[in-house]
């Protein structure tokens, strides 16, 4: 087998095989002279098989078997003797003649292929202790819990109607028909009837509750409001509505207390023990979204500070996943890139620097995983995997048995477990200041992170 290099540029690289007809002949000659012991064909005695009938009956599909074998062991022998980490599986190309190829398949000429393959860059890691990074800090206020406290109350409050001719109030529920119409048109999902509507739970879109005060059972009333800039449905995103709501009932909350007997309806000893699971809860998510700021700080600093050139080909894999998102987005919402202020040729610059930021990051934490040993026990993928079951109640045993039979399956619950630890790492040798901020400068909006797609 003769392995000539062809190119050498970046991360790319490409190689030209050649593969003797007279080395195709001898091993297929031998392939047949193993099968002459072994195969049964009416007409011969066992091991009286002549070697030309095999060839005659055997020898394409041997040859075929023995050419992925060719192949298989080339792409072995280039990456142990240049010392070659792989971005992803070699692509192949056989010769486009056919009548090449055919000689190959009959040994009657050489097999002449070339192997592309990207590698992995190197970079050095280096030191993190000079990564100054803040954390964000909050308190559970007493607040905060009587408000998470009011709104279980909420949930399972009585109502009872209001007298005739009585006006809603906050907190009132206001059973309504509705109509929506954008621009003096009736759109999709824009109408309900019997809506039950809660005054001041912001169920609705801004301004729509609001605006039912002082309404009585049997009025018609014309309701004003915009849906949101974030609004799931892109096509409504920003869009001003106005509502034909119908009145059918008002009902004021019943008086309900707030004790002991209500706290072990959740399964509690008394009220002060709720007070305290709402609070731990409060601080989980308040922790959740401390790590979240600090995690996206962190990546966007490594992010700064590595510029090595990633693979091409992981690159376009990563924006092909991205770019199907989008479209799906798009075919569910109605939207174009122009309602987005934008077009497909600046949109799909954006995200393919998304997609190369995205993979630089996964192979900088998996490089860093590595050098500090970072490792993944199987109680930790058992647990993901328990956890990921539960997600789908009724179904665990189908989902259980998907990623126990699935590797990619696998590695996609494992990648984000390593990202983890990684993060972690890093932050354990950074300088991370904490600095108390109250929880509604910790919840405030902020522009959505990149996440690092690992490929540990």
């Amino acid at each position: 087998m003769q392995v000539t290099e062809t190119l050498s540029q970046g991360l790319k690289r490409k190689y030209a095989i050649v593969v003797p007809a007279s080395d195709l002949a001898s091993r297929l000659d031998a392939q047949l002279a193993d099968m002459k012991t072994k195969v049964r064909i009416n007409g011969f005695r066992p091991g009286k098989v002549p070697v030309e009938h095999l060839k005659r009956v055997y020898g394409r599909s041997v040859m075929a078997d023995l050419v992925q074998e060719t192949i298989a062991a080339a792409n072995k022998q280039i990456v142990d003797e240049h010392e070659l980490k792989l971005a992803r599986e070699p692509r192949v190309e056989l010769p486009n003649d056919k009548d090449a190829l055919e000689a190959a398949l009959e040994a009657r000429g050489d097999l002449a292929f070339t192997v592309a393959l990207e590698v992995l860059p190197k970079f050095e890691v280096g030191e993190f202790t000079d990564i100054a990074l803040e954390r964000l800090l909050a308190e559970v206020d007493d607040g905060a819990v009587e408000d998470a406290l009011q709104g279980l109350a909420q949930s399972r409050r009585a109502y009872a109607d209001r007298p005739e001719g009585g006006k809603a109030e906050k907190f009132d529920r206001v059973t309504v028909d509705f109509v929506g119409a954008i621009d003096g048109k009736p759109f999709e999902g824009g109408s309900g009837e019997n809506i039950e509507v809660v005054i001041g739970a912001n169920a609705f879109i801004p301004g729509f509750e609001e605006q039912l005060i002082g309404v009585v059972a049997g009025e018609k009333r014309e309701v004003e409001a915009t849906f949101p800039e974030a609004y799931a449905v892109r096509k409504l995103a920003g869009r001003k509505v106005k509502f034909d709501v119908t009145v059918k009932a008002v009902a004021a909350p019943e008086p309900f207390a707030i004790d002991d007997e209500f706290a072990k309806g959740f399964g509690v000893d008394d009220l002060a023990q709720l007070k305290e699971r709402i609070r731990d809860r409060i601080a989980a998510d308040y922790a959740r979204v401390s790590r979240e700021k600090v995690k996206r700080k962190l990546l966007d600093a490594l992010a700064a500070r590595y510029t090595f050139e990633v693979p091409e080909g992981l690159v376009e894999q990563e924006f092909a996943s991205i770019w199907a998102q989008v479209e799906r987005e798009q075919q569910a919402s109605g939207r174009s890139f122009a309602d987005e202020n934008t077009t497909e040729e600046a949109a799909r610059a954006e995200y393919r620097a998304i997609a190369e930021r995205r993979v630089r990051l996964g192979l900088l934490l998996a490089e860093i995983g590595g050098k500090v040993g970072v490792s993944i026990s199987d109680e930790e993928m058992t647990q993901a995997l328990v956890a990921r079951a539960r997600a789908f109640p009724g179904q665990e045993k189908q989902v259980w048995d998907f990623y126990r039979n699935n590797q990619s399956a696998l590695a996609e619950l494992r990648a984000p477990i390593y990202e983890e630890k990684v993060v972690d790492h890093i932050l354990s040798v950074a300088k991370v200041e904490e600095r108390k901020v109250t929880p509604k400068e910790l919840l405030a909006d902020e522009d959505e992170p990149v996440p690092a797609n690992p490929a540990p």
